[in-house]
């Protein structure tokens, strides 16, 4: 069967397509014809063979990928034979090589989300990662219709979800997007009274960001940074005293500034975390997915992906590495 695999740490292109045997499901578990295959930025460090967060770089060769959707075609031992024909979503779990980019992957029945009528699977795979990664977050942020966010990344597959989930909570948000294409994207998310978008690759942009916040009623009273360094650093000074800084990653490779006491930080803003140390772990994780499964079926969330053809996994790595993708990266 086709997968994607590589056999030595590095750039993109060390991901190739080659023929390696069809799986076949153990005690509990499923095979799944996979038509949507999910891409992590984490899946980026391990190709270069980094640690990333709790998962150390795979032994080679390995296939990718923890996050894939399509329809089961055989079932293991202990397995309802009724999963035959359905279509689902799973996360095969923390594990550097996971298996997800091929076109047949053995999953935990016990990891199955049934993919809701009317969402494709693409869009499912992006709530069973990036989904419930969000609420995770948002149960941490506590929104309310009193606050100013300030949300970095915003065409992301996170910073889509958070921008909709401020102006849900009757929040007015203030969203950062890298580029004209991606803030004219993060536009259509939501009414210009209440979400303005600035392009953080302008300059000046903080000095414009001040100003759009006083028309908003701010300071921010909470940043969402996934971003860290130079950007998430900014973005966290527009915070007013008792302000609140949700980290939930640093995918610039350097942590937010101002979250740090040693390196800038402030006793003014309140730090949280939704991962790295001291982050509360997540309460329900299945819960979290079905969640947001709904929310995406219902429309109540619009989804962002960025798609590109599964022979091509060199590309999409590419892209994710260079910021040009919106939404998340979904193998097809």
């Amino acid at each position: 069967m086709d997968a994607i695999r590589h056999h030595s740490y590095g750039p993109p292109e060390t991901l190739v397509l080659e023929q390696i045997p069809e799986p076949t499901p153990g005690a509990g578990q499923v095979l799944i014809a996979a038509t949507a295959h999910g891409v992590h930025l984490m899946d980026t460090s391990l190709r270069r063979g980094e640690a990333s967060g709790p998962l150390e770089a795979p032994e080679l060769p390995a296939v990718p990928g923890r996050e894939v959707a399509g329809t089961v075609v055989a079932v293991g031992p202990e397995v309802d034979p009724a999963w035959v024909g359905t279509r689902v979503a799973a996360h095969l779990g923390a594990t550097p090589d996971g298996g997800g980019y091929a076109r047949r992957v053995r999953a935990p029945a016990s990891a199955l989300h049934l993919v809701p009528d009317g969402l494709d699977e693409a869009d499912a795979i992006a709530m069973i990662g990036t989904g419930r990664m969000a609420l995770h977050t948002l149960e941490i942020a506590r929104l309310s219709g009193d606050d100013v966010l300030v949300v970095t990344a915003a065409a992301g597959g996170l910073g889509s979800l958070f921008v909709q989930a401020g102006l849900a909570a009757g929040a007015r948000v203030l969203a950062l997007a890298g580029g004209p294409e991606k803030v004219e994207l993060v536009r259509g998310l939501g009414p210009a009274e209440s979400l303005v978008v600035l392009d953080y690759r302008a300059q000046g942009w903080p000095a414009e960001a001040l100003a759009v916040l006083r028309t908003l009623g701010g300071p921010a009273t909470v940043v969402l940074d996934g971003v860290g360094g130079d950007l998430g650093t900014a973005a966290a000074r527009l915070l007013g005293p008792g302000g609140r800084l949700v980290v939930h990653g640093w995918s610039s490779g350097h942590p937010n500034r101002l979250a740090d006491p040693d390196d800038g930080g402030t006793s003014e803003i309140e730090v949280r975390y939704a991962v790295g140390p001291g982050a509360p772990a997540p309460a329900d994780l299945r819960g979290y997915q079905e969640e947001a499964l709904a929310r995406a079926a219902t429309g109540s969330w619009r989804v962002l992906t960025h798609r590109v053809p599964f022979a091509e996994a060199a590309r999409a790595h590419r892209e994710l590495e260079e910021r040009r993708t919106t939404g998340k990266v979904v193998l097809v």
